[in-house]
């Protein structure tokens, strides 16, 4: 049983040797969920507002990233972000999940944008909820904040403000208090932390700030774009050139809101969502 989601089931499983964690919940057509990639986070820690209201017409899966929360805390220099898609495409497989919904946020919506544009993956992509992903990702000030963790409750307190617009959501436990909890578990600060190091040899040693490359207009699948107006880890008026490029592609701003949609208005973001996957 998940700690913040009653009614989801914690299961673990093995993935080519790797111990995967997932929560599953509801029954119906299939729902992916994919968390974003921050110190402490995890499916439960990224979607606990929104598993039980879509789990109620459909089977919500939200599995851990490689590296993050219940699933083994590896990371391949190597293979970076690609050795991470094909983990989870292992995960897909093994689930036998078939054609169904994938719902990322931040991270989690960057990696689904990036397997829907390319062939390089095979993920049976039947609609899209990118939620504060995907268009050019700048290194500003908010953005490198988050990324220099010191291990500390007021460390992951700081790094959480700049996430959220409604300040008051500090005072939720499950926002800091967990993922504070989460972060300094063993290996998971060096998991989280292995993803930022690059040699001196390597060029373009910071993965943000680059421009995008990414080939959106090969999207084919419905897709619903999430933003918050307030999202101080993007420029203003990024998500406006995605829902441009994305052919089939619809794009919901909220207002007062920063970069956790699905945490700062669950109850709006459930709505739509469902709506979504009610047409699609």
């Amino acid at each position: 049983m998940s700690r913040y989601i009653p009614a989801a089931r914690s299961r673990t499983i093995l993935i080519d040797g790797i111990r995967t964690h997932y929560l599953e919940c509801g029954e119906g057509p299939p729902v992916v969920l994919l968390h974003d990639g921050s110190y402490g986070s995890s499916a439960e820690l990224s979607w606990y507002p929104t598993i039980d209201a879509l789990s109620r017409s459909h089977r919500v899966i939200a599995p851990d990233w490689l590296g993050f929360g219940g699933t083994d805390k590896l990371h391949d220099f190597n293979g970076g972000r690609s050795r991470r898609l094909a983990h989870m495409t292992r995960f897909l497989e093994t689930l036998d999940v078939g054609i169904a919904t994938f719902c990322g946020v931040s991270m989690g919506a960057t990696l689904l944008l990036t397997v829907a544009a390319g062939d390089e993956f095979d993920w049976h992509i039947g609609a899209i909820v990118s939620v504060s992903g995907g268009g050019f990702i700048p290194f500003n000030e908010a953005r490198a904040a988050t990324l220099d963790y010191d291990c500390t409750l007021e460390g992951m307190r700081k790094i959480v403000s700049y996430f959220v617009h409604d300040q008051t959501l500090l005072d939720d436990h499950r926002l800091v208090q967990a993922r504070y909890e989460a972060a300094i578990r063993p290996g998971a600060w060096e998991a989280v932390a292995a993803a930022r190091f690059k040699s001196p040899l390597a060029t373009g040693r910071n993965e943000f700030g680059h421009r995008d490359t990414l080939a959106y207009e090969r999207i084919n699948a419905p897709t619903l774009l999430v933003a918050g107006a307030d999202d101080r880890l993007r420029e203003p008026g990024y998500a406006d050139e995605l829902v441009d490029r994305i052919p089939r592609a619809e794009l919901l701003t909220f207002a007062e809101c920063g970069h956790l949609p699905q945490i700062e208005h669950p109850d709006r973001f459930n709505h739509a969502v469902n709506e979504f996957l009610a047409k699609h």
